[in-house]
């Protein structure tokens, strides 16, 4: 299993499509903040979720998510999925993503490539214990960051 990219732009700037559950029920959100690497000797993917975000349920709840990556044409559509929230509205209703299921969670057909992760570990971020006060802005009357990381099991592209 291989994957070869520009780590520190990937997030950033490409962004990706984090999702949890299953087909009858799954929510995804845009994020644009994670990381890659190794830990424990198993190759691993970082996300962050505010507690506040629907998403947040399904990442307690779930053992798998996946992080979808896609051509710069979604841009547009990324950036609905990170503004809205799955609690409100059917954010997959023409958004023009296709949902796919997998053996152990959820994808889209138009993703270039998925990273399916195993959670191993989910540890909040406290505020309190960030050193950096460009970083601390980021907590100024708003909900905290979940960190989870996850066993990348499979690499999916299309």
């Amino acid at each position: 299993m291989t994957f070869e990219t520009d780590i520190f732009s990937i997030f950033d700037k490409k962004w990706a499509l984090l999702t949890a559950g299953n087909k009858e029920s799954f929510n995804t959100m845009t994020v644009s903040w994670g990381g890659m690497g190794t830990i424990w000797g198993k190759p691993v993917a970082t996300v962050y979720v505010r507690t506040s975000r629907y998403t947040h349920e399904f990442m307690d709840r779930e053992e798998y998510f996946t992080l979808s990556f896609y051509p710069e044409e979604y841009r547009k559509t990324l950036g609905v999925l990170g503004s809205k929230s799955g609690r409100d509205i059917d954010k997959m209703n023409g958004s023009g993503l296709t949902a796919k299921e997998l053996s152990n969670s959820m994808t889209f057909e138009e993703a270039e490539i998925t990273i399916v992760c195993r959670k191993m570990f989910m540890q909040r971020l406290e505020p309190s214990n960030i050193s950096d006060s460009d970083a601390a802005k980021f907590y100024a009357g708003d909900a905290a960051h979940d960190m989870y990381i996850g066993e990348v099991v499979d690499i999916i592209r299309k």
